[in-house]
């Protein structure tokens, strides 16, 4: 039986697979550079998600994940040399990333509310699972992670994983938490690229 774990870590793992690939792609990294970036893009917020509540990470466990994440490379490399380059900022790549945030943050939240930690916890086990392989395959590409820097993107799934612990605490299944995390973070997520939403930037004060 094919549980809201198990949907929504596959189509995270093809959706962050494409985008890892897609950033190897126009770096003009040879075949087996894009693989790796995809498969690390994908595995990366669940292998270290599951380190941070003591558990062998799923990846190491089962061939499945690894799979999911060699299909969406392989389907990254078809898209890029069909379309050619500007694939990142692609409709095409943007929805699939949005919905691999969603799915991820979902099952960030689930372990952590199976786990058993504390509410800060569940927000950060969602919000790492979400944004955790983008932030490595960032640093592998030797750039400021965007994440940290720039659009509205991990706020979302710390906004949808605030609403699944809400969900649960008020007596509602994980189930219908796991669709409310994952429809409000794609939600966001989508109307943010629609209408450019930013996070305030700190700037410092200009020396007179």
């Amino acid at each position: 039986m094919v549980t809201a774990f198990d949907a929504m870590n596959a189509v995270g793992l093809v959706a962050f697979a494409m985008v890892g690939s897609l950033k190897a792609a126009e770096r003009e990294f040879d075949v087996l550079g894009v693989a790796v970036l995809g498969v690390l893009t994908a595995l990366g917020g669940g292998a270290t998600r599951d380190v941070l509540v003591g558990r062998v990470p799923a990846v190491l466990q089962s061939t499945a994940d690894v799979g999911f994440a060699l299909l969406g490379v392989v389907v990254a490399v078809l898209l890029a040399r069909q379309v050619g380059g500007g694939l990142l900022d692609h409709p095409a790549v943007m929805l699939p990333d949005a919905v691999g945030l969603a799915a991820f943050a979902t099952t960030g939240a689930l372990v952590g509310h199976s786990a058993g930690v504390s509410p800060f916890g569940v927000v950060v086990l969602a919000t790492v699972t979400g944004v955790g392989g983008g932030l490595i395959s960032d640093v592998l590409l030797q750039r400021v992670p965007f994440v940290l820097a720039e659009d509205f993107y991990a706020t979302c799934a710390v906004a949808g994983s605030t609403a699944f612990w809400v969900v649960v605490t008020a007596g509602y299944g994980t189930a219908v938490a796991a669709a409310v995390c994952g429809g409000l973070t794609l939600s966001l997520r989508v109307l943010a690229i629609r209408y450019e939403w930013r996070l305030p930037t700190v700037r410092l004060r200009a020396a007179s």
